[in-house]
Parts: structure tokens; C-alpha cells; sequence
């Protein structure tokens, strides 16, 4: 599984725990008489084409690397259910890993609109800009992504990759040390950090 691939795992997971914390906060509908309207949302929302059941079945053909039939899926939820920042997230990644930019940045930038307080979307809009030269966006968007989240070994990683092509090695030092102090067993890190301390970069 590749760093990006977990990337994306973190993110499902924080879309998941969010939607959990949300669903805690509803209180059961009052009975209104409505009969026929609540039965019509039940149905909906144990259908197998709800947008839930959507992103999962994108989901797993984006496993599969069955990249335009995840993305086709994927819009298929996002007409089902507009402005879902996971939608927009995971279309922007799938259009990424397709190398459409234009495209998948305007998702990115949509999603991250939508919750800006989420990480993940920060870190894959660096991810982005960094591949498109747009150095200073991208250390923008991991500066953002550590004011939300401090721990996570992969931002550190990321940080230290832009780091290299901006020709600030001792920064990207310091980025790698931290990555592997989160995680001693991030060998990826290590190794950019042995190339460092053997000229091997530079």
C-alpha cells in the first residue's frame, strides 16, 4: 500500500468517525402522521444506491484500480447527495491519480471549502500543488494540515519531500526525524533521511 493509498485509507476513516459523532447528536423524528414521507427516507437510506452505499462500492473498484469506473461511481453519489466533502475528496484523488489536476484540484479546493478543518483534504491538495510546482500552496496546505493535526507520521514525510525539491535540506532533515520519532518503523523516511546524511540528494 502505497503512502498516497494510506492517505486516503486515514481519510475514510476520519469521514466515517465524523459521520458517527453526527449521527450521536439527532434525536428520533417525531411521529407527525406522515406516514408515507418517513417510509420514502427509510427506504431511500437502506437502499442499495443511497450515496453511502455508492461511495463503498467506488470504494472497492478504486481498490480493484478500476480507476474510471470508481470515479464514474463516485459521481453518480455525488448526484445523489451534493456537496459531500468525502465525495468531492475521493473524486479529487481519483482524478489525481488519473493525472487530470485541473480537475481533481477544483474538487480539492471544493471539499476543503465544504470542511476545512479536515487534514486529509490539506494534505492531498499538497500533495497536488507540490507536483505542480506550486511550492509555496503546498507548504501552505501542511502548515494547515499540522494546526488540525500534529501526529500523524505521513504529513511529516510529505513535508520533508516538498522540503527536498525546495532544495531546503536541513528542514527536510528535521521533517524525516519527526516522521520516524512518530513512527520508528517508517523505513521510507529513513532512507530519505540516510540520502541526506550521505550527499546522495544534494
Amino acid at each position: 500500500m502505497t503512502l498516497f493509498q494510506l492517505l486516503m485509507l486515514g481519510a475514510s476513516a476520519f469521514f466515517a468517525y465524523k459521520i458517527y459523532t453526527h449521527i450521536q447528536t439527532l434525536q428520533d423524528p417525531q411521529e407527525n402522521g406522515n406516514i408515507g414521507a418517513d417510509d420514502e427516507r427509510s427506504a431511500e437510506a437502506f437502499s442499495p444506491f443511497d450515496a453511502s452505499s455508492l461511495l463503498e462500492k467506488a470504494d472497492k473498484e478504486m481498490q480493484k484500480g478500476d480507476l474510471q469506473k470508481a470515479l464514474a461511481i463516485y459521481s453518480e453519489a455525488n448526484i445523489k447527495e451534493p456537496k459531500n466533502p468525502e465525495t468531492l475528496f475521493k473524486m479529487g484523488y481519483t482524478l489525481a491519480q488519473q493525472n487530470r489536476d485541473d480537475e481533481a484540484m477544483e474538487y480539492y479546493k471544493e471539499a476543503v471549502e465544504l470542511d476545512p478543518k479536515n487534514a486529509y483534504i490539506h494534505q492531498a491538495m499538497a500533495s497536488l500543488y507540490r507536483k505542480l510546482g506550486e511550492f509555496a500552496s503546498a507548504k501552505n496546505h501542511l502548515n494547515k494540515s499540522l494546526e488540525i493535526e500534529n501526529t500523524n507520521p505521513i504529513t511529516y514525510y510529505n513535508y520533508g519531500n516538498l522540503l527536498i525539491d525546495m532544495k531546503h535540506f536541513d528542514e527536510a532533515k528535521e521533517m524525516y526525524q519527526k516522521a520516524i520519532e512518530l513512527n520508528p518503523d517508517f523505513q521510507e523516511a529513513k532512507e530519505e533521511l540516510e540520502k541526506i546524511g550521505s550527499g546522495k540528494i544534494i
